[in-house]
């Protein structure tokens, strides 16, 4: 099968033929059709996560078909848990010790063929075709995460808005809140598919919203964002980091986050955020605004989310050809 691989921190993937896995016990071989790009791939990418062992095949949100089946199905970021240890058992997976990521520990979907534990994989509804579900298992299901420790804002800033913001946007806004989008400065397109998603104000990230927000989500891996985020935030608001990895923070008054404000980060997801993301997404409806790649243009996918160039988020068509 064709994949793309990484061989090392700062090398471009490289196009490959290599063979397709077998399933072990209680594992899935998928056909897959298509797979997001996320800003976790660039990380490894440039080395700011670490891959054990590669060469490794990336991409962490798969959407295929069982082999030898009609059944549909994602693949997130979590791949596999101990089951064993006391994050696991008081249902905090997400911060299992011995976790193994997709895309990471084990091979992803940037390939024409993938295997996965079946118990982390999830049914895609129907509604949603493939290029368009990819974004779900990622941007969408961090970002909704992030949302749910956000707590119950009526007015709530998205600072980035990328694969994930474009996602949260559109439950937001369907549950009643008030969404306030910040954008990188000058990056106009955003801004408009942040209104367009049916955000209230936009403005670029170092300006004060119209009115104190009642909690934020940081999408942008950006550390200097989290104290103009803590100052935007209104007396007992929550500030949310959604990032795995992010620069360094800077130093700030105490007195930006004195008020009983919050500061908290999301690491990962559970099985239990999938299932629950993936059950409201078609009453909402989401509709993801994707840019499509075939397999061998991985590398152009990454250069472009690097640049900010993308509108939504990036989606390797792996079944194209």
């Amino acid at each position: 099968m064709r994949a793309m691989l990484f061989d090392k921190p700062g090398q471009p993937l490289r196009l490959a033929d290599v063979p397709e896995p077998e399933a072990g016990p209680g594992e899935l071989v998928i056909d897959v059709a298509a797979c997001g790009v996320c800003r976790t791939d660039l990380h490894l990418v440039d080395g700011e996560l670490d891959i054990a062992d590669p060469p490794r095949i990336l991409g962490h949100q798969i959407v295929g078909v069982v082999r030898g089946s009609d059944r549909r199905v994602g693949v997130p970021w979590l791949g596999w848990t101990c089951g064993e240890c006391e994050y696991c058992r008081s249902d905090r997976e997400n911060l299992c010790d011995r976790a193994r990521f997709t895309g990471r520990d084990i091979h992803g979907g940037f390939g024409e063929v993938a295997k996965a534990d079946e118990r982390f994989c999830f049914p895609i509804p129907a509604e949603f075709p493939d290029l368009q579900a990819a974004p779900l298992l990622c941007a969408g299901l961090i970002g909704f995460r992030a949302l749910r420790m956000a707590g119950d804002p009526a007015r709530l800033g998205l600072y980035g808005f990328g694969a994930a913001a474009h996602i949260i946007c559109q439950v937001a806004v369907h549950e009643g809140r008030r969404v306030f989008a910040f954008t990188r400065r000058g990056d106009e397109r955003s801004a408009a598919l942040a209104r367009e998603l049916g955000a209230e104000w936009t403005g670029e990230s170092a300006t004060s919203p119209p009115e104190p927000l009642d909690a934020a989500i940081i999408f942008a891996p950006v550390g200097e964002l989290v104290p103009a985020a803590l100052r935007a935030t209104a007396k007992g608001g929550t500030v949310v980091c959604a990032g795995i990895h992010m620069s360094d923070i800077p130093s700030f008054p105490y007195r930006v986050l004195w008020g009983e404000r919050t500061l908290r980060s999301v690491a990962n997801l559970t099985r239990a955020d999938g299932h629950e993301l993936l059950a409201l997404a078609p009453r909402v409806p989401i509709h993801t605004h994707v840019r499509d790649y075939p397999l061998e243009h991985a590398n152009q996918a990454l250069a472009d989310l690097r640049a900010g160039e993308i509108e939504g988020a990036a989606v390797i068509d792996v079944a194209a050809r």
